[in-house]
């Protein structure tokens, strides 16, 4: 079965759906069921989206990926700095 991606404004839409199922009295399976997300899903995106509105979880999600795009380029100049001082030192 192929992967599904939801966007933060998705997932922020699941998680008040099943909620408001549970609210109206049906178990978190059935809940979980009905938006079509396992519960281990549920759980985890209510771990990390919680009480969040959708600007919120867009900002998140956008902090996440500049994060991501930081660390690797952080890598890549930590990489470039230890090549040209092995050159300079002649350890080459």
């Amino acid at each position: 079965m192929p992967r599904k991606t939801f966007t933060a404004e998705q997932i922020v839409g699941k998680l008040r759906q099943v909620e408001v199922l549970i609210g109206q009295g049906r178990t978190v399976a059935l809940g979980c069921g009905e938006a079509e997300i396992s519960e281990q899903t549920f759980y985890r995106w209510r771990k990390e989206y919680g009480g969040l509105q959708i600007e919120q979880a867009r900002r998140l999600k956008d902090l996440e990926k500049e994060n991501a795009r930081l660390r690797r380029a952080v890598a890549e100049l930590t990489v470039e700095k230890q090549v040209l001082k092995d050159i300079a030192e002649g350890d080459f």
